[in-house]
């Protein structure tokens, strides 16, 4: 190693009165790199020759205005392997813990080569004393930074849907090909697998709109999972928040994964279906301070929430360390980050993890005024994103569901948690069901708000797939390594008779049935709905809840699903296109059983939303306070359509009224969960006496008249019919 200041290393001549891009640009001539590291005595740029070992060249840089380091190297360009050594004070008893002896990668790195040796020094401190500087260098133990030059964006998407409009799948890139059939083995698991036309087309034929990625930034896994020989296979550990991750390129070539990226974005943005990331801006894969120093804990002790002495993290994420977005430079690289997936790399929005986090204040305190949210909203880039947030974290008053306000849509774990009870028989009358199904007005009814701000899921990727959420009673994760203890107990899960799989025809019509229950519930609930990518199928992961270790066929989508399973998938599909369809399906207004008027302003008798019960009646008081009531239905209606959705989670049919006028001349089935025999016909006359068979959800297209004149003329044929 050697350092070195010469013709070739030069001092960043960028006037100090125009914005900086941190990190590496490169220019026809060179490239131009710059760290902010404020407390920092000296930084040197490290770089690395790859020749069969690492050879190293240290070059000092300068620095500059608000604590920014620079220094623009000739002749170098794309693919150039480079770090960060930043020297200061180690005073670890005031939070100063600089050690340039560890080599950093650069927090705006566009990609990320290689992963790390936990056996190696890769810690600022010597083993077993956090107070004692470690003394020997790092470089052969940790990722490197990569130089990447600007490439041309992604195809754009010819349109970014509202919300309203929206289908969100969410999936893990690699495990949704790493099975598939018609992806060429070498292109399984990767960018290019997911961009693949048989991966696309099915994502269209389903009736999907965007796809909800776990997190694809460049990530570690942590050392308690990688000394059991396993990994971070979620990614919900991140290293570089520019970077994407390199281990789901084809070619292994450095750097080569921003193209691959951007290719995977243009193929899919070509169908029409938009890309939102999970991104995990609350805390780094560095944990706590007994951690590794791989980035930003070396660079600069305000990355990081700190304990009133600055001695210890203050951690609100459960993951060792909180990213402290309070300070304004922190803040800065978050939504810098952003900008550049949006502009840069194609990406249509976000899901934020532990979003909480990212809006305490200086005293790590909750606060909706903060700077984060505010500098977001007024950033004309993020105008048409959809920003979509995990709505707590696990610090004091983290959970904050229903209070981010107008243009931030949220995950509902009261939608999920109250409809698994009420699926398997858990739950007191219908009068929780019907808020749910109303978009959760107690939440998200709010000034400037709607509907689609609430977004209905009843899985995700963490806890039971929709198929072992009606197999299981209990979590089966001992291939984790944590002897069963990992994951949830609370899981409001019912095996409907058998633990796991089983061999009854029964039990597993039984199980198919109540999965599409399930998935048609958050489908036709006003709202935004988030499908797990394989519910679909009837995807199991054998009663592991918690599987973010388990990169093996646990986790990954098995395309093999057998005939009964498979059933599934067309029913999903048919209703979303009715979905897709029909626009009062999917409402961007709450409704508030207001009367609904034709084109002209006249008052068609109907209004937009209400409530059935089996007589065929609007819902009683009584009826609502009936805790025994397992049947409720959902009329729903505009100026040209109107549907009637029966839910009945009782075991046993139930013999219902069909409404007449002014709520429908006649009734179609458009879909249900029950099996073919069990609805002889698909036309129904009104006051028609229907049986609904027990543990189903059956949708009716209502006949209704668009006009006055039409609805005094059905009104006055059903007087004199007396039907």
């Amino acid at each position: 190693m050697h350092r070195v200041m010469s013709d070739y290393y030069s001092e960043d001549t960028t006037p100090v009165d125009q914005p900086q891009r941190l990190g590496a640009e490169v220019t026809p001539e060179g490239t131009h790199f710059r760290l902010w590291a404020p407390k920092a005595s000296a930084v040197d740029l490290t770089l690395i020759d790859r020749n069969g070992s690492l050879r190293q060249r240290d070059v000092s840089m300068t620095r500059g205005s608000k604590g920014v380091w620079s220094v623009f190297v000739n002749g170098i360009g794309h693919g150039q392997l480079y770090g960060f050594r930043v020297d200061g004070p180690w005073q670890p008893h005031q939070g100063l813990r600089f050690n340039r002896n560890l080599l950093l990668v650069d927090p705006y790195a566009r990609a990320v080569f290689g992963g790390v040796d936990y056996d190696g020094p890769i810690y600022d401190h010597v083993p077993g004393d956090r107070w004692q500087m470690s003394t020997t260098d790092s470089i052969d133990s940790v990722p490197l930074s990569v130089v990447v030059e600007d490439t041309p964006p992604p195809t754009p998407i010819a349109r970014r849907r509202p919300m309203s409009e929206s289908v969100v799948y969410e999936t893990h890139l690699k495990g949704f090909t790493r099975r598939h059939p018609r992806v060429p083995q070498h292109m399984r698991g990767t960018y290019a697998g997911m961009g693949h036309p048989a991966v696309v087309q099915y994502l269209v034929d389903l009736g999907v709109t965007a796809v909800e990625f776990l997190p694809l930034h460049s990530f570690l896994p942590e050392r308690f999972v990688w000394e059991k020989g396993l990994t971070n296979y979620w990614g919900y550990s991140t290293l570089g928040f520019f970077a994407p991750h390199a281990d789901y390129g084809s070619r292994g070539e450095i750097g080569e994964e921003v193209l691959a990226f951007k290719n995977m974005v243009s193929a899919l943005h070509e169908a029409g279906i938009e890309v939102i990331l999970d991104v995990v801006y609350n805390h780094t894969c560095e944990g706590g301070s007994d951690g590794p120093t791989l980035s930003m804990r070396g660079i600069d002790p305000g990355y990081y929430r700190l304990t009133h002495h600055g001695t210890e993290d203050y951690d609100v994420t459960g993951c060792g360390n909180s990213l402290n977005t309070d300070h304004r430079t922190v803040r800065r690289l978050v939504l810098d980050s952003l900008r550049y997936w949006v502009t840069e790399m194609g990406v249509d929005g976000f899901r934020f993890d532990l979003a909480t986090t990212l809006i305490r204040d200086g005293q790590h305190h909750v606060t909706h005024h903060h700077a984060f949210k505010e500098e977001l909203k007024a950033d004309p880039v993020f105008d048409d994103i959809k920003i979509i947030v995990e709505p707590w974290d696990i610090g004091p008053f983290g959970y904050q569901v229903g209070g981010w306000g107008p243009g931030w849509a949220e995950w509902n774990d009261k939608f999920r948690d109250f409809i698994r009870e009420y699926w398997r028989g858990a739950t007191h009358g219908v009068q929780e069901l019907a808020t749910r199904l109303a978009g959760s007005p107690d939440l998200f009814d709010r000034e400037g708000r709607g509907p689609q701000d609430c977004v209905n899921f009843i899985t995700a990727h963490d806890g039971f797939t929709m198929r072992d959420l009606v197999s299981y009673e209990v979590k089966y994760n001992r291939p984790n390594g944590e002897n069963n203890r990992d994951g949830t107990d609370n899981n409001r899960s019912s095996n409907h008779g058998a633990e796991g799989e089983t061999d009854d025809p029964q039990i597993n019509a039984l199980r198919r049935r109540q999965v599409l229950n399930m998935m048609a519930t958050q489908v036709l609930a006003v709202g935004t709905p988030m499908i797990t990518a394989g519910d679909e199928r009837g995807r199991t992961q054998h009663g592991n809840n918690n599987a973010y270790c388990q990169d093996s066929e646990i986790s990954w989508m098995d395309w093999s699903a057998s005939d009964e399973w498979a059933t599934l998938h067309p029913r999903v599909r048919d209703l979303l296109r009715l979905r897709s369809r029909h626009p009062v399906l999917r409402s961007p207004e709450f409704a508030h059983h207001n009367e609904i008027l034709s084109r002209r302003g006249e008052n068609l008798h109907r209004v937009d939303l209400t409530w059935i019960d089996a007589s065929g009646s609007e819902m009683s008081t009584p009826a609502w306070h009936d805790g025994s009531r397992r049947l409720l239905g959902m009329y729903q209606s505009d100026e040209n359509e109107a549907f009637l959705a029966w839910f009945n989670s009782s075991e046993h049919a139930v013999t219902v009224t069909l409404p007449g006028m002014p709520w429908a001349y006649g009734y179609h089935l458009a879909w249900t969960s029950a099996d073919d025999h069990e609805y002889p016909s698909k036309d129904f006359p009104p006051h028609e006496k229907l049986v609904i068979p027990g543990r189903t959800v059956t949708l009716l297209h209502c006949l209704v008249p668009r006009d006055h004149h039409e609805l005094l003329d059905l009104m006055q044929m059903e007087r004199e019919t007396g039907s």
